[in-house]
């Protein structure tokens, strides 16, 4: 098995409904983002997947929620705009452009991530 991990990262703001804490006021993160491929064998340039794609598409993805209110985006109107669901709608982004992906963590500081994988 073979696991390629790429990362970026996005700022934006939000703030969490129905949460009784500092975190239901408006407030922002500087997200780091790490997306996990799997794949079971290599192609015949020893790759499972060029690194140029898998970054492409993790970029692609966290774009969309680049400076931005996280809460106004149609995913989270519906879907708090919490780590764990932040994870799910990158995750889900990335799964309709390339095959492959296993899990998208979503670190909003150094000490504190959440991890989506279906």
């Amino acid at each position: 098995m073979y696991e390629i991990k790429v990362k970026t990262d996005f700022s934006a703001a939000h703030n969490l409904r129905n949460y009784e804490g500092k975190c239901e006021r408006l407030h922002g993160h500087n997200w780091i983002v790490e997306a996990v491929f799997r794949y079971q064998k290599v192609d015949k340039e020893g790759l499972a997947i060029d690194f140029r794609i898998a970054k492409t598409a993790l970029k692609d993805a966290a774009e969309t929620l680049d400076h931005s209110y996280l809460n106004e985006l149609k995913f989270f109107k519906k879907a708090n705009p919490t780590s764990e669901n932040i994870a799910k709608f990158i995750y889900t982004s990335i799964k309709k452009k390339i095959r492959g992906i296993h899990s998208v963590a979503v670190w909003e500081n150094e000490r504190s991530c959440a991890v989506y994988s279906e």
